[in-house]
């Protein structure tokens, strides 16, 4: 096995990340850090903190060439940084040691490093907020669908009240609403430049420093804090917060669709469900399993990073390094679990049959609640509640459905609705309908 399952050759479609694969190589890496120090002495040369020309020059170059990440790991491992090396290639190969020398003017190692992977961060997740709409459209439509199909609903893994499998999706749906919902608010300040220097202090940057920032900011499509974040973690930390939310809102869906393909619910199939190496008779769920695993990876790499956002003094080397171990793992484990879920719940159908079945598989024991108000209404709530108790016990044992022992008791009383699933939904359907309608309004 690979150390990493999203790089292994045999499992990279199990854990297929898409488009987001391509975002966290070395290649890509060295493409960002190229577009940042290109546009750093563009916006230097615009601002006269260095020649004009030479700004021209860099920026230019830094569009046409390529670096060979192999050739830094010797110096890299060294320095602790790949910033030094990069810049002794990439001058070595401008071949313009008059241009060259204006090249990372007044930045340091942490600034490049941090605006390159807010570059490729801000296309990951807008990679992955464009999934999580159309993942949300699949279960709006499911949600409508059957926003009045009733099944069981479950507390405690035991039967409750019965409600509507709309609504069972809505409830998975609501937390990836907010979420999408937020993000939309936050996306053009989520994603912030870096440009403050050695000790954030933006003393080797001039008098322009904060316009420098600021000019880059706009060159690259980031946001400007308008300070130093080399010790303030922010971004990252929500970042990967709003990820881990996602993850394991998606895990909640994984696992609820997990038990609804027992064997001794199929309530749900699943469209893909894999095959036994020695039982014919499997269909697993997969997918299902996938998400639940990676919402598990993705929190513990959360927490990991929540952790190292106690960055010492100026800058922490430590903990920064902790980032690179965990953000492209806790990206690239959501956007897999999410395009999971994406596909299960454009292709999942609901055993509508089944969950009638197992509405009514109980003698009607479901329906306890509903007799106790029922009888509320010719008796004190107290009284009504201890009389259902006593009829639930007297089903068990005798074998009557609830129905059946509550008219022999009360033939006096008319449980019309009482012991019907699709009338004792409340707000269910309502709930189901709403939550679509919530998607299509998203932006």
């Amino acid at each position: 096995m690979a150390a990493s399952a999203f790089d292994s050759q045999h499992l990279a479609k199990l854990f297929d990340t898409g488009e987001l694969a391509a975002l966290f190589t070395d290649s890509a890496e060295m493409r960002a850090l190229l577009l940042v120090e290109g546009a750093l002495a563009k916006v230097q040369g615009t601002l006269g903190v260095i020649p004009e020309i030479s700004g021209a020059f860099l920026h230019r170059a830094a569009m046409e060439v390529q670096i060979d990440p192999s050739g830094l790991a010797a110096a890299t491992a060294q320095n602790g940084v790949s910033i030094p090396a990069f810049l002794a290639a990439l001058r070595k190969t401008l071949e313009a040691p008059e241009h060259a020398q204006y090249l990372h003017w007044g930045a340091t190692s942490q600034d490049i490093l941090d605006t390159a992977l807010m570059l490729r961060l801000k296309r990951a997740f807008d990679h992955i907020q464009t999934t999580l709409k159309q993942h949300l459209t699949n279960l709006a439509d499911l949600a409508e669908k059957h926003s009045e199909t009733p099944m069981a609903g479950r507390t405690w893994g035991q039967h409750a009240t019965p409600t509507s499998f709309g609504a069972v999706v809505a409830a998975w749906g609501h937390p990836l609403l907010t979420l999408a919902a937020e993000f939309e608010t936050t996306r053009d300040t989520a994603f912030w430049v870096s440009l403050s220097g050695a000790a954030g202090t933006s003393s080797a940057l001039g008098p322009k420093a904060g316009e420098t920032r600021a000019a880059l900011a706009t060159a690259l499509g980031l946001h400007d804090p308008a300070h130093s974040w080399h010790s303030d973690r922010t971004p990252i930390v929500k970042l990967a917060s709003w990820a881990t939310r996602l993850a394991n809102a998606l895990g909640k869906m994984a696992a609820d669709l997990s038990e609804f393909t027992m064997t001794e619910l199929a309530e749900v199939t699943l469209g893909g469900s894999g095959s036994s190496s020695t039982m014919p008779q499997k269909q697993n769920p997969v997918s299902a399993g996938v998400i639940t695993a990676l919402a598990t990876h993705v929190t513990a790499l959360n927490s990991s990073l929540q952790a190292s956002a106690q960055h010492a003094q100026q800058r922490d080397g430590g903990a920064w390094i902790t980032e690179w171990l965990t953000v492209p793992q806790l990206v690239l484990g959501t956007g897999a679990a999410l395009g999971h879920a994406e596909r299960m719940a454009a292709a999942l159908t609901p055993n509508t049959e089944q969950m009638n079945a197992t509405l009514h598989s109980g003698k009607g024991l479901i329906f306890a609640e509903a007799l106790s108000f029922a009888l509320a209404n010719a008796m004190p709530r107290p009284e009504a509640q201890l009389k259902t108790k006593e009829l639930c016990a007297s089903v068990m044992s005798t074998g009557k459905t609830l129905a059946e022992a509550a008219s022999e008791l009360f033939p006096e009383i008319d449980f019309k609705d009482v012991f019907e699933a699709k009338a004792q939904l409340g707000s269910a359907s309502e709930e189901a309908r709403a939550f679509a309608v919530a998607v299509r309004a998203l932006a």
